[in-house]
């Protein structure tokens, strides 16, 4: 044992739109201290371009956006969790106006609200409000400007979190509970303790695991990882969704084509011109996420080419560049003019709707540990994510959690010694070679046996291999000085184990869940869920 490094009242782990909330929540009257594994911004939040779904028009209902995304969620949401998101979204979307975050209005506004509202595919309504076509980019910048300005929030940039301390590891008395982490300083290359009251996992998803990812790099499952270790249950992680308009380009590893782009009228083409999502769904290129990437998948399969095409070139050029200003100067970078011609696409792995189990306050299994955003699995996705919920329920439950923690906080104490860190019998690797083989062998195997069509046997194959991999990575791991490297790997192989053993429960399709052996859906849906046998 010996003196923390670092204590504050609230670790929080992820510094993305859930994160950076919560702890602008707390800040009057409590110290944060928020991690960041690279540069604070660069998380998912700060490249979703679509919006945030809210009702703000009064044509528009609390219970027919309840709907929407129970009907996205293909008969797997929990209702109670969906009311509950949906009748909180006005007034934490409101929240992030009043702290300046700008969205677009109508220029000539009606009277009962100013906002220019989107629609994406699921949504009956218009309801998406959006800043052009870089609303995550608004949000993180307003929200990582007031943390670095607060007295109260500490921000540590480039620091891994290892692993969660409980009392019982720092032979502290009373209820098993967080009491903080182990850090990764990556830039003295060192374990370093945090001391902390609680701790919130607000680390983003897992679809690093996957070789074609919409997500930024620091995706790598880690909070879904680290609380699985602690103790905590996931549920339904075999629901990954793959986002249907990926661009496709040797030059752009995952660069995304936002679903408002359909929503303005943008269709998806054969390479001969022909449309193909009234093929398959009545709704079209409006049909949610799930039944458009199959659709994809199936057409790329069908004909034997690379990728389909997005065609919005048929809209007015002005309108084209000033709703979608980012994506067009983006892809005139590549050499592709969105205002004049269909553009390249595929699915990628875009987004992990399952994740750690929690409350309506994002309260997980241990006490004291917190999960919000993406890393969590709360009931509101169901078997398919409704666009533009996902960064209404980061900015919800980093309310719901503040409520929690600021009720709570008060009777807890932060130990002033934590377990140290030992690196006594360990060695310096010179053969990071085999951590990159293994992290490109993990990927390429989740991407061809559990991607968007799945079967009994190639789930049975990708797991065998993971658990050689696991065995490989365990001594790895055991042997040698960590890095950050073999940190997501471990990570990564753990959730990639998660997602096959979940997969594999499920004997029938639903959603984001098509297995070639089990097509249809059975008549009663439970969502599947994981509990560890014993904490590691």
């Amino acid at each position: 044992m010996k003196l923390s490094d670092y204590s504050c009242d609230v670790l929080i782990v992820g510094s993305g739109a859930a994160g950076l909330s919560l702890a602008l929540r707390l800040a009057p009257s409590y110290r944060v201290m928020v991690l960041s594994k690279g540069p604070i911004n660069e998380g998912s939040t700060f490249y979703a371009q679509g919006g945030i779904a809210a009702v703000f028009d009064q044509a528009d209902s609390i219970e027919s956006h309840i709907e929407d995304t129970l009907t996205a969620g293909a008969g797997l949401c929990d209702r109670d969790a969906v009311a509950f998101i949906a009748s909180n979204a006005r007034h934490c979307v409101q929240w992030l106006i009043d702290n300046g975050v700008t969205f677009d209005k109508h220029q000539n506004p009606p009277s009962e609200q100013p906002y220019h509202l989107t629609r994406e595919g699921g949504h009956s309504h218009r309801r998406i409000l959006h800043s052009a076509d870089a609303t995550g980019r608004a949000v993180e910048t307003t929200l990582v400007s007031l943390a670095l300005a607060h007295p109260n929030i500490q921000v540590l940039e480039r620091f891994n979190a290892v692993d969660i301390i409980t009392s019982d590891k720092a032979a502290l008395p009373g209820p098993r509970r967080a009491v903080g982490a182990w850090l990764w300083n990556r830039q003295r290359e060192r374990v370093e303790t945090c001391s902390a009251r609680s701790v919130v996992l607000a680390t983003g998803g897992a679809a690093k695991v996957y070789q074609y990812t919409t997500n930024p790099d620091v995706a790598s499952g880690d909070g879904i990882a680290m609380a699985w270790r602690a103790g905590c249950r996931v549920a339904n992680l075999e629901f990954n969704q793959f986002h249907p308009t990926c661009l496709f380009h040797p030059q752009a590893r995952n660069f995304l084509l936002s679903e408002a782009l359909r929503g303005e009228g943008a269709l998806l083409r054969r390479p001969d011109g022909s449309r193909f999502m009234p093929d398959f769904d009545p709704r079209g290129e409006l049909a949610p996420r799930d039944v458009v990437a199959r659709a994809i998948d199936y057409e790329m399969k069908r004909l034997g080419v690379d990728c389909m095409y997005l065609d919005i070139s048929h809209k007015p050029a002005d309108f084209i560049r000033t709703h979608f200003p980012t994506i067009y100067e983006k892809l005139l970078g590549f050499g592709l003019d969105l205002t004049r011609e269909p553009i390249p696409v595929v699915p990628a792995a875009h987004y992990t709707c399952g994740g750690v189990m929690v409350d309506h306050q994002g309260q997980t299994d241990v006490a004291g540990l917190y999960a919000i955003g993406e890393v969590s699995y709360t009931g509101l996705h169901g078997a398919n994510r409704l666009a533009s919920n996902s960064l209404l329920e980061c900015l919800v439950y980093g309310w719901s959690a503040a409520q929690a923690l600021c009720a709570t906080l008060d009777s807890l104490s932060a130990p002033a010694s934590l377990p140290s860190w030992d690196e006594s019998r360990v060695d310096d690797s010179d053969e990071r070679v085999i951590i990159q083989h293994n992290w490109h062998e993990l990927r390429l195997f989740m991407w061809d046996y559990v991607g968007i069509v799945r079967s009994t046997k190639r789930l049975e194959r990708a797991q065998r291999r993971i658990q050689l991999l696991q065995a490989e990575i365990a001594e790895y791991y055991a042997n040698f000085r960590i890095s950050n490297n073999l940190l997501e790997l471990r990570n990564l192989a753990a959730v990639a184990e998660l997602i096959v053993h979940s997969a594999l429960q499920r004997k029938e399709s639903r959603g984001l869940h098509y297995t070639l052996d089990y097509p249809q859906a059975l008549a009663h849906a439970q969502p599947t869920i994981l509990t560890p046998i014993t904490p590691r």
